[in-house]
């Protein structure tokens, strides 16, 4: 089957966790024996910002880590129709312009045997409504939410006649445990200050309580104000920039520890949806303590993660760890096997195949009687 995959930025992660999955996805559809082709603007605003961070050849190692998939960047106003041409499957991203969007969904409603899916990774269904009210999705045959709580928006509001549950994933090819790397870090935090949505609570759960213990930390990710960069310098951490996604896993090596602070709007408004580095920092075998969020959906077993309801709670939960070793590989091997048993990219794709034949044995159902009522 034909694949075609259109996102707002699949060679560039920067502040883009979306890439991180889809390379996943992309490559275990590669595998099974599917033919991807993906488009990608050419002025995305991540790739554009990748590029001003010395992208370049960040972008040359994820090309030569997807050697089967078929990355291409366009142009406005390109042939979004010989794009789809004998495509089985096509993939729409949230992130792309609503006339982009709308005339893909036109082509599979007038000439189109393909699935066609929106894909929604994303809160502004909860904190700026009125951007998705402008996509048409009559078009399209089913939406795809990286929650359950976001699925049921969709149909709530009128968005989409059907919705699909598709939770983001580890691609295990990548990350994975390093036992070869030095763990020169007590902490590490890969992800990005968030726009103002976590500022308090990075300097709560990650901050102090790593300044507290006198740990030697480390900061990855973009968009940090210069007053976020200050407060990190007098905690004595070490900012070190953007860091492409396919090179984390080599850092969470050389740490023995994480912790996960979702976005306000998540914890506030979308329950039951972890950041992306959820996934894969368990993936890589390092302990996790993570800041309040609730899990509704059951995501990971009792075990595979520490909580803290607090920055106290936090420190004491970073020094337990620090000093338990056995308490670290416990929750480390916890972590992995929720990962290979239910969270890999391949457990997704398998889903979407089955959303997929879902969605065909639907429409068969819906076009037999038409097709018999035209033959009596």
């Amino acid at each position: 089957m034909k694949c075609v995959l259109f996102y707002h930025a699949f060679t560039s992660c920067w502040n883009n966790g979306n890439a991180h999955f889809l390379r996943g996805i992309a490559r275990e559809l590669d595998a099974l024996g599917h033919d991807v082709v993906v488009y990608e603007p050419a002025d995305g605003w991540s790739r554009l910002n990748a590029l001003r961070d010395g992208g370049e050849q960040a972008f040359q190692e994820v090309t030569a880590l997807l050697p089967g998939i078929d990355i291409r960047q366009y142009q406005p106003g390109f042939d979004f129709e010989a794009a789809l041409d004998d495509a089985g499957l096509v993939i729409v991203h949230e992130w792309n312009p609503p006339e982009l969007v709308k005339a893909i969904g036109r082509h599979r409603v007038l000439s189109g045997e393909y699935t066609l899916l929106f894909h929604d990774t994303h809160h502004r269904a909860i904190t700026a409504p009125q951007e998705l009210a402008r996509f048409d999705l009559s078009g399209f045959d089913g939406v795809l939410a990286f929650g359950e709580v976001l699925r049921e928006i969709y149909l709530k509001l009128g968005w989409a006649n059907r919705a699909f549950t598709w939770h983001e994933a580890a691609d295990t090819s990548l990350y994975r445990p390093m036992p070869h790397i030095w763990r020169r870090n007590d902490v590490v935090w890969i992800g990005n200050w968030g726009d103002g949505e976590r500022a308090a609570e990075l300097i709560e759960f990650l901050i102090a309580p790593v300044s507290q213990l006198g740990l030697h930390g480390e900061i990855h990710g973009v968009r940090y104000s210069s007053a976020a960069l200050r407060v990190i310098e007098a905690a004595g951490i070490d900012y070190c920039g953007w860091l492409p996604a396919h090179r984390a896993p080599a850092a969470f090596a050389a740490a023995r520890a994480t912790v996960h602070v979702p976005r306000g709007p998540y914890v506030q408004a979308l329950p039951g949806i972890p950041t992306i580095r959820m996934f894969e920092a368990l993936a890589c075998g390092i302990p996790i303590v993570s800041a309040p969020w609730s899990d509704v959906e059951n995501l990971f077993p009792e075990g595979t993660y520490l909580r803290a309801a607090d920055g106290d709670q936090m420190q004491t939960a970073l020094n337990r760890l620090r000093r338990d070793p056995e308490l670290a590989s416990a929750t480390a091997k916890a972590g992995l096997d929720a990962i290979a048993e239910r969270h890999t990219c391949r457990h997704r794709v398998l889903q979407l195949l089955d959303i997929v034949d879902h969605v065909r044995g639907s429409r068969r159902q819906t076009a037999r009687p038409r097709q018999e009522g035209a033959l009596a």
